[in-house]
């Protein structure tokens, strides 16, 4: 075979190259995406100038000294009512960021609720904020089927998530669970679903805080 005639293979090989590249680019992408957009569990640090320290439960937490505030937290309901959370300054608040095409979401949606309705008489606050679903009927119908009676802020785009700051306890996983104490600073934190007794051991400290 001459020069001329495998000359034209070349390009052709370098393509199907490129190709491959691109699906494997796109793959890993998408994997990558899932795993950050719904998760059992998570990571993170505590260096620099964070201040928090990550126990081996993966509840990571900070002295009261060293808190940062909570950002502005604001906006509709998924019921369409208008909800501020600083309105609840003076309660310890639970915030669960959830979404309703999330499997770890649905396995500790009734803990949360048992967990709310002990603890609601007892100065302490759920809030959730519902994120990345298309319509709030979808969340309406998840709180309906997990029997879940306190408020969530619909936040389809997650852009009430990314007003919390770098580099303290903010939401990096969809579930995240955050616990914001009486003076509005965000006292703990974890990137994994929660069974009863570890969201208990994560609000019990706060609560007991003068």
């Amino acid at each position: 075979m001459s020069a001329a005639s495998r000359a034209p293979q070349r390009p052709n090989s370098t393509r199907t190259l490129r190709s491959r590249a691109v699906r494997i680019a796109v793959t890993a992408a998408a994997a990558a995406l899932t795993l950050s957009a719904c998760s059992s569990g998570g990571t993170s640090g505590g260096g620099g100038n964070t201040n928090f320290i990550t126990g081996s439960d993966g509840i990571a937490t900070v002295g009261k000294g060293d808190r940062a505030a909570a950002p502005d937290l604001s906006g509709k309901t998924v019921d369409g009512a208008q909800l501020d959370v600083a309105d609840y300054k003076g309660k310890v608040i639970v915030l669960n960021v959830w979404g309703s095409w999330c499997p770890p979401c649905r396995a500790e949606a009734k803990g949360f609720e048992k967990v709310y309705q002990d603890l609601k008489g007892k100065g302490v606050q759920f809030v959730g904020i519902n994120t990345r679903d298309a319509s709030a009927d979808l969340a309406k119908t998840f709180e309906q089927e997990q029997g879940v009676t306190y408020p969530s802020l619909f936040d389809p785009d997650g852009r009430l998530m990314l007003r919390f700051k770098k580099g303290t306890l903010n939401p990096q996983a969809i579930p995240s669970t955050l616990v914001i104490d009486r003076d509005g600073n965000i006292a703990a934190r974890t990137l994994q679903a929660l069974s009863e007794e570890k969201l208990r051991k994560m609000i019990d400290p706060v609560l007991a805080e003068k």
